[in-house]
């Protein structure tokens, strides 16, 4: 039994081993494979929408689509990224925070495209009419405002910056997320002429998701 433990014991460290190896590289093949779905399901309204101004399917306006469009999946990835936490703890999921980063830039993607193509479709980088534009109409100030919020938000949303600034100045600044989704739902409100179902929808939804979280800050 002497002789043949030394042996043994070897063979069941290697073995622990092994297995823990197998079962990291099963996570990052796991990791990798939900990235590849999760990056594919946020560009694929951006890959869409170009497909249909290509093939003329946006309507009788196509800028005011593809404007729109722009802006309202930048809310929805905005809303996404509040939901991580939420969603992760009630279903016991913690592979959705891994996600939230990626989710949370693209809403900055698209937000800035939406700015953009406002810009370009709308005003085709005439600056005095933009100007007057937003003068007139105080929205596109509030819609501004939101993301000029989200960009040290982006910035700061690398590894190495969150280590340098640390881990509590990181998480004050990353506050001002709830500060850009109230300034969005506002902003689209006050687009808004006529149906207010969907900025009321968006509403509730940011309503929930805030709600969610007291119990988590009590904790």
């Amino acid at each position: 039994m002497r002789s043949r433990w030394p042996i043994s014991t070897r063979v069941w460290i290697c073995n622990v081993i092994s297995k823990r190896v197998l079962a990291e590289q099963d996570w990052d093949v796991r990791r990798l494979l939900t990235s590849v779905v999760v990056f594919t399901a946020c560009i694929a309204p951006l890959v869409a929408l170009m497909f249909g101004a290509m093939a003329g399917r946006l309507g009788v306006n196509p800028a005011e689509m593809v404007i729109r469009s722009l802006g309202e999946w930048a809310l929805r990835f905005l809303l996404l990224t509040l939901a991580a936490t939420p969603l992760a703890r009630w279903f016991h999921v913690g592979l959705l925070l891994c996600y939230r980063r990626m989710v949370g830039l693209f809403s900055f993607g698209y937000g800035l495209l939406h700015l953009i193509a406002y810009v370009w479709l709308d005003h085709f980088f005439v600056w005095s009419d933009l100007l007057d534009d937003i003068v007139q109409r105080p929205f596109i100030v509030v819609g501004i405002t939101t993301l000029v919020l989200l960009i040290p938000l982006a910035i700061t949303s690398l590894a190495r910056v969150r280590a340098a600034m640390g881990i509590r100045a990181w998480k004050r600044l990353h506050r001002l997320v709830y500060v850009a989704a109230v300034l969005a739902l506002v902003h689209y409100f006050m687009l808004v002429k006529a149906d207010l179902t969907e900025p009321v929808v968006y509403t509730l939804v940011f309503a929930l998701l805030m709600g969610a979280r007291l119990p988590l800050k009590r904790r």
